[in-house]
């Protein structure tokens, strides 16, 4: 199933170069779950809601929407004008829950699902800190389901739990609106299909000592230094991240991409994995055991064809945006907002504003797209 690893011996000291504070601390709620019991809460979800969120109160009364500009759900509850992102007003104490990473995330699906229907794969939630919360982490991606097979993980939807009738993929966390623009938004969207267990990592969720190159981290060139030793290299420098690699300054991985059903078996390339790798001295320096070579036919093999391939797979995704704050916020604020969201789905590069930043058209390398649009028909 694999190819034959070549070794190489001792260990000495190491130390990764880190792209971006993301590396150390964005991650996904499926980092360590290498199974899910369908109906069934996972074990190792942070926001531990098992029984919040589960009962919302009936009998309102249905609101008259207009065909276009803002909507007002309810008091604390609206939806702007371009019809892109939601404001929900949260009491303190729910509001400090999320910047502690406590968040009740059943309660903002099901408040959403109240008012639209189930017409989004992912929802996101952002709350308007202007500093990163200490010991918080920067995005937290919790998978709702999995309808894919070939990804290293079980099928799974526990999707009825937050209020959707089989559509949400999953819920996204970030503390900070910037962190649409800076990241690590696409690498959150990137832990819906990856790392499940598709190739071995000592970075749970991750793809870490890997050459894969993406959002979950691994370098693109690796370097022999002899005696058990290598250097890790990512766009001609010295340096890799395990986690992550500089937010969204770089596009998806090509084994990110064929998990994403975005390129087929034929376009997948071999995968050089680290066997326990240590860290080192130098930037990008580790040891390790040996180098395994995984290629596509033994990945496949392994775990079977991506169904829905390629010719299938969906590359159109949708989803809510909802802001979280303690008051409603400003119109300067939405407007900043929904720029970033427009820049994030636009299809083609975004404006000037980003620099050398990627949205997720970019990313996807013009594969897929990504729509914060609120349809009148998804309005009850």
């Amino acid at each position: 199933m694999k190819s034959s690893p070549f070794k190489i011996t001792p260990i000495t000291l190491y130390s990764v170069w880190l792209f971006s504070l993301f590396v150390l601390i964005g991650c996904s709620t499926d980092a360590t779950e290498e199974a899910v019991v369908p109906d069934s809460e996972m074990n190792d979800d942070p926001t531990k809601e098992d029984d919040k969120g589960d009962e919302l109160d009936g009998g309102q009364e249905e609101p008259d929407i207009p065909d276009t500009g803002a909507v007002t759900f309810e008091n604390g509850f609206v939806l702007n004008e371009s019809r892109s992102l939601t404001n929900l007003v949260l009491s303190d104490e729910e509001y400090t829950k999320f910047i502690t990473g406590e968040g009740d995330l059943k309660m903002v699906s099901q408040k959403a699902y109240e008012h639209m229907n189930d017409d989004f794969d992912f929802i996101i939630i952002l709350s308007v800190e202007e500093i990163q919360p200490n010991d918080l982490f920067y995005g937290r991606a919790t998978p709702v389901q999995n309808t894919v097979q070939g990804l290293g993980s079980t099928i799974y939807d526990l999707s009825g739990n937050y209020g959707s009738d089989g559509r949400l993929k999953a819920i996204i966390y970030m503390p900070r609106v910037e962190y649409i623009r800076n990241g690590p938004f696409l690498h959150e969207i990137a832990h819906s299909w990856g790392n499940k267990g598709f190739i071995p990592s000592t970075v749970g969720g991750h793809w870490g000592y890997a050459s894969t190159a993406g959002q979950l981290g691994g370098f693109d060139e690796l370097v022999d230094l002899g005696n058990g030793t290598y250097k890790g290299r990512l766009n001609d420098r010295d340096g890799f991240g395990t986690f992550a690699n500089g937010g969204n300054s770089i596009v998806y991985g090509n084994l990110e991409l064929y998990l994403m059903g975005l390129i087929g078996p034929d376009a997948l390339e071999s995968v050089q994995v680290a066997i326990n790798p240590e860290r080192g001295s130098g930037t990008g320096e580790f040891t390790a055991e040996a180098i395994e070579v995984y290629t596509p036919e033994a990945l496949i093999a392994e775990h079977g064809p991506r169904i829905p391939s390629v010719m299938d797979s969906q590359k159109d995704f949708t989803a809510l945006a909802v802001i979280i704050s303690k008051e409603p916020i400003s119109a300067e604020e939405m407007t900043t907002i929904t720029t970033n969201l427009d820049n994030f789905s636009q299809q083609g590069a975004p404006d000037a504003s980003w620099g050398a930043l990627k949205n997720f058209w970019m990313a996807t390398q013009g594969k897929a797209t990504f729509s914060f649009q609120v349809q009148q028909q998804t309005l009850r």
